[in-house]
Order: C-alpha cells, then structure tokens, then sequence
C-alpha cells in the first residue's frame, strides 16, 4: 500500500481521502479536525496555517509518505507543494507558479489570449480605477458585466449584475472595494446560459475529465439569496440534460489546450486538478474561471463512483504515466447536497450546536463531514457547511430523492435546499436553454 500524505480537512477532502484509503495509507495534515478523515487515517494533526513549514517537515520525516496530495486551494496557494518537493515528496497539486490558475484571474485570461485558447470572453484587467467606469458602461451597454477579484475570495467574490450590481455605479463601487485588497480586478462581459462543471486530472500532459456537472452556489431554493461557498450539485453520470456533446467536446479542448499552454509559458508540467467552470451560451461554451484543485461540493458527485483508485491515479499523475492509468467512473447518477447551520452564510445561528443523525439512513447516500467536530460522541456544527449527503442511482430522480430523504432525517437548527436534481429544476435548465435558440431532439 502506497503511504499517502495529505492535507486538508473539509468534505471535499473526506471523499477524496475515502476514495484514497481504498488502497493506501492516510498521514493527514488539518487545520481542523474532522471525524470522518481522523478515522480514515494512520495519523492526523492540526495546524494553525498550512504554511507551518516546522510542523509538515516534522510530520513529514516522522511518517515518510511515497507521495502528496493536496485537497484544498489554501496550501496551494501558499507554496505547500514546493516545499515538498524540497523534501523529496512529490505531489497531486500544482507548485505556487501554476497554481495561478486559481489564485490569479488575470494569468489564466493572459494565457487564453496569448496561446489561443478558445472560449475566452471580452475582458480587461485593472490595476488602479483608471477607466474602470468607461469599460462597465461599454460592456453595460451590451450584454452587461461581471467584476472578479484577482486573488482567492472563497467562490464568493465574483458578482453578476443584474443580479449583485444593479448599476454602473454599483461596479464602480464594487471595483473599489476590490482594488483595496487586491493588486487587480478583471471585468468581464456578462454571458448568458447554463454553467457547468468539468474537472480534468492531469499529468501536465494527459488529461481525463470527469462527468459534467453542475453546482449551485445560491444559498436558497430558486437560486436565490447570496454566495455561497455551494449549496449542493448534480451529474447524470453522461451529459447533462441541457447540455449537447459538442459542448462537452468544447469544454475538453478548452483544458487541454490550457495544460499546453501552461507548458508553452512556464516550461513546467501542470500536475492535478484542473477544474473548469464553464457556460453552454448561443455562441457556443466560455470558460467563466478555472480551480486548482476538485470542486466543492462536485468531488462529492465524481470521487465516489470514479472505478479507478484514486490513490493509483495520484500516484500516476506525480510520476508522468496518466496516459497508462484510464480514469473510468460508474455508469451514475449522484446528487449531493449540503446541510448547513440556519442563517448561512451570512448570520449563522445553528453554530457550536449538536447535530443529530441518528434517524439518516446511509444505505442509498455517501456521507461526507465538512465544518464539524466530534465530541464526547457527538457531532458539533461550526459557523460553516455542515455535512454533505450524496445520493447514488442510475436515475437521477430517485439520486436525489435519497439525497433529500437524508437531509429531512437530520436534527438540529440546520436548513438545506429542496430542489438541487429534481425534475422541475432541470427543466428550467432545458428552457432556459430553448430561450436562447437551443432546440432539443
């Protein structure tokens, strides 16, 4: 068995190291605990900050592990995996220079336009407010516009007007507040139509994609309410009700030819995840941003049905071979969603309470911890996403009618959207589609 170091500690990273135990051995680095991870792993510490360089070269030669791999955004960020690479420990993960895929809107633009990948909206970085006002006007003026901080934000500091900004001053006033925390900020012309999810694995030279899916960062029914870091998610395991395989076929050239540009640009091999959010627009698909690392809640929806070892697709991925290693995922449908505390995200009134799942039957769901601890037996809640119940089926009604059943089971001051997979919000989807001069066989 493979000795597998790994960090983080939210729901995402629970199903990727639940997928990992399968056939190695977990060494795990927190910045919290998490029951579920803890149980998984040989050993598990806390840190403060995932930079504490002391304690994970201390863990590190304590544990000798054959390779690394990153669950989070955060350590990528933060040079983590070079640091590693100091001690002769590969990992599944970008070094810091790479991870701007993530960390920097304004590099992944440069390198669309640079190398010619397709599916890059009009666009312009700002460093200062210097002609800020006079672009939000030009693109207000046709489709609208989209304002993005260039730097980490948590999947909430992107806003949409007409649905964040309601006026050109609205930017302007956006751009401000963005301009003092950040070195800039990228405006973007708005795009009309569906968003998806496809999360490529990635030698730096191969890459397989997941299933499409699609996330919903809304915090209420309706897609309604304020960011949040995602509510729940869905795929049918193929295409996505209104989606067609050219737009599938898109969205994967659109990331292959992002990896070769990175090459062409850096001379190094991205290694990882690159997960891609995309739109399905009557022009075709655009690229919204791209992550570093799997999705959040999306692993949720692929790392329980992926029929490949995750541990042997890491393992490939840090040594170059992923040509050799197919990655293949069950035949499925899943629909994941979150219980979070009442008032998430923005006035959380369930924190530090006991969450009770006694009554949840896990016989049709994959249960994965997030922001919770265990104590003395119990399950205690923080201020953030609690739990994520995915429901498994060929079908994706009845997916997520295991999903919901699980969510109505929990006790505690905790809430959930209803309508994440079910028939009605997937026809919104086809008709919102149709509006747009799609027409369906």
């Amino acid at each position: 068995m493979a000795k597998v170091l790994f960090i983080g500690n939210g729901a995402r990273e629970h199903s990727m190291v639940e997928n990992l135990a399968r056939d190695s051995e977990l060494f795990t680095v927190g910045k919290a605990r998490n029951p579920g991870i803890m149980k998984l792993s040989k050993d598990y510490i806390v840190v403060d900050k995932f930079d504490d360089f002391d304690a994970l070269k201390a863990f590190v030669e304590k544990n000798k592990p054959d390779f690394a791999v990153i669950g989070p955004e955060e350590p990528l960020s933060l040079g983590v995996v070079d640091f590693l690479e100091t001690l002769g420990v590969k990992s599944f993960g970008p070094v810091k220079e790479l991870a701007k895929l993530e960390t920097s809107k304004e590099w992944t633009r440069m390198l669309m336009v640079k190398y010619n990948v397709p599916g890059c909206p009009k666009h312009q970085t700002f460093k200062s407010m210097n002609g800020i006002k006079e672009y939000i006007e030009e693109l207000n003026n046709e489709n609208g516009f989209v304002v993005k901080p260039d730097g980490l934000t948590g999947g909430k500091g992107v806003k949409v007007s007409g649905e964040h900004m309601h006026s050109v001053e609205d930017g302007v006033v956006y751009c401000e507040e963005v301009l003092r925390d950040h070195p800039s900020v990228v405006i973007e012309d708005k795009l009309v139509g569906e968003e998806f999810s496809l999360m490529g694995i990635t030698d730096g030279v191969t890459v397989w994609e997941s299933p499409p899916i699609q996330d919903h960062k809304r915090a209420f029914n309706g897609d309604t309410g304020p960011n949040t870091g995602g509510m729940g998610s869905y795929t049918t395991g193929k295409l996505l009700q209104f989606m067609k395989q050219v737009d599938l076929d898109q969205a994967y050239e659109i990331t292959e030819k992002m990896a070769q540009a990175i090459y062409k640009e850096t001379g190094k091999k991205y290694v990882g995840v690159m997960y891609g959010g995309f739109i399905v627009t009557k022009d075709g698909v655009k690229l919204i941003e791209y992550n570093a690392r799997f999705g959040d809640p999306e692993a949720m929806n692929i790392l329980p049905i992926m029929k490949t070892n995750f541990s042997k697709v890491a393992e490939a991925c840090v040594n170059g071979t992923l040509k050799d290693v197919p990655v293949e995922y069950e035949d499925a449908a899943t629909v994941c969603r979150y219980v979070v505390p009442k008032g998430y995200p923005d006035t959380v009134e369930g924190s530090g309470e006991e969450l009770d799942m006694s009554g949840v039957d896990d016989s049709n769901v994959v249960v994965h911890y997030a922001s919770i601890d265990e104590q003395d037996g119990k399950l205690i809640t923080s201020k953030s996403r609690s739990v994520s119940f995915t429901g498994i089926d060929k079908d994706v009604e009845k997916a997520q009618q295991f999903s919901l059943q699980a969510c109505q089971a929990v006790k505690g001051s905790v809430r959930f959207r209803t309508d994440i997979g079910t028939k009605d919000l997937l026809q919104r989807r086809i008709d919102h589609m149709k509006s747009l001069g799609r027409t369906f066989d």
